[in-house]
């Protein structure tokens, strides 16, 4: 008889009320998917060899949650749904609010392992719905695609590498430099973390019209698509030293909300308002999709399976005058290497684990929740693979994500695809009435960037 395991401290944060958290990922597809071929592909797959695949969720007396292995019947884990879900003009439109709709009131039943897949067929994609406690997005998105095939070469997965950045740093610094970079590194963590703390306490953004709290999470939800180039973020990128897609990525962020605010609340807010968000940030020693058979290794330590993440305190700004966007790069780029040279994120991560092993779950849970009250937009990007690839040999044609509702008004989750980077933005939209013009704010961000990235 084989014994329960028990959840790490990232997987009993996610099963907390307050900080309960389902990814939803949606695959378009160029043609739909028969039953048949997809149960194939399940079945086939290592999804269902994955030991947090083919578990429960139980708990025991003291409370303490574990996984128990169980036989999986791969029906119960497809939900068909062969008619139209919705009305709209189109299916994007359409599979978005059927996404926004489960991102609210529709948490996987425990009697099954928490996982499941939606085959919306009328509208020609699948929905994976996984439980975060299962994995974070890098560990469930290097599974996910051990589902799928290269377009080119039906029988090879899709690569599987690191992310590199194509502009190397100088590694001869000089001896001050070689000085000061341990310094810095201490101030900006202690820095860091002190803000992280005060976060969790009382210390707030200041109210604007894109900012949530406590029990937003529960509001109706709205989701759009914003679309960007691959290529036309490299190209911005190019036009600042040393800078990465994550840069520009907070850029074209800062950039649209200023735009946005500017539409909503004209000449009422002050000249650099900050605006928080909160990253989750990965752990793992090499970045970037992993291999599979590494993460899958038993005692892999931070390389392994699970959620090896930790939070990030992410500051964009209000701005009016905006003569030079690519000023929004230079900001992000600063901010960012400031934050990448300290330690933010894994101490972020060892004070949740201290938290949970001394004070429990509830109470990491309530302080994870307060910092997401007293913010105000959550982000994440993930890179996905850069060739096209096939799911039973069908092209897919678009890859995005979004999770359950938070206390943000605002959740952004960017992934990028054979050359395209769609970003879902998920609202309230008792808050954020007209999330199609925000999305409309961050496109026109980065193209006025790429105009001025060309003409320098």
């Amino acid at each position: 008889m084989e014994i329960d395991e028990p959840l790490s401290p990232g997987g009993r944060l996610f099963v907390q009320p307050a900080t309960h958290q389902i990814i939803n990922s949606v695959f378009g597809l160029e043609q739909p998917i028969t039953l048949d071929a997809l149960q194939t592909v399940i079945s086939g797959s290592l999804l269902i060899k994955h030991p947090r695949f083919s578990s429960l969720l139980v708990t025991d007396n003291h409370g303490r949650e574990h996984w128990r292995k169980t036989e999986i019947d791969i029906n119960r884990h497809i939900i068909i749904r062969p008619n139209p879900v919705g009305e709209g003009d189109n299916d994007e439109e359409v599979v978005n609010e059927y996404l926004a709709d489960l991102t609210v009131s529709s948490p996987l039943t425990t009697d099954k392992p928490l996982w499941e897949v939606h085959l919306l067929s009328a509208h020609k994609c699948l929905v994976l719905r996984i439980h975060h406690a299962l994995g974070d997005g890098i560990s469930l998105v290097s599974l996910m695609l051990t589902l799928c095939r290269k377009l080119d070469d039906p029988e090879q997965t899709p690569t599987i590498g690191p992310l590199t950045s194509s502009t190397q740093k100088n590694k001869n610094s000089g001896t001050l430099e070689s000085i000061l970079k341990p310094v810095k590194m201490v101030w900006f963590t202690l820095v860091y973390v002190f803000e992280f703390m005060m976060r969790g306490a009382w210390v707030k953004d200041g109210k604007t019209a894109v900012r949530g709290g406590e029990g937003v999470e529960l509001w109706p939800r709205k989701l759009v698509t914003a679309k960007f180039s691959f290529e036309d973020m490299k190209t911005v990128k190019s036009a600042v030293a040393n800078a990465t897609i994550n840069d520009v990525l907070f850029g074209v962020i800062s950039s649209g909300l200023s735009k946005y605010l500017d539409s909503r609340s004209p000449d009422s807010l002050p000249e650099g308002l900050q605006m928080t968000g909160v990253a989750l940030v990965n752990l793992r020693p090499s970045p970037g999709l992993q291999d599979i058979k590494e993460l899958m290794k038993k005692n892999a330590g931070t390389a392994g399976w699970g959620n090896k993440v930790g939070i990030v305190l992410l500051p964009v700004y209000y701005h009016r005058n905006r003569s030079n966007p690519l000023q929004y790069l230079k900001r992000a780029k600063m901010m960012m290497d400031r934050k990448k040279l300290s330690m933010e994120a894994f101490l972020s991560h060892q004070i949740g684990y201290f938290v949970m092993k001394y004070f429990g779950a509830k109470v990491a849970s309530l302080l994870e929740y307060r910092v997401i009250c007293n913010t105000s937009f959550t982000i994440s990007n993930i890179v996905g693979p850069r060739e096209e690839i096939t799911v039973a040999g069908i092209p897919i044609t678009y890859m995005r994500a979004t999770s359950s509702s938070l206390p943000h008004a605002i959740t952004m989750h960017m992934v990028s695809y054979a050359g395209k980077a769609d970003m879902q933005i998920l609202v309230a939209k008792d808050i954020i009435p007209d999330p199609e013009k925000l999305a409309k704010c961050f496109e026109e961000a980065l193209l006025e960037m790429k105009q001025h990235a060309v003409q320098t």
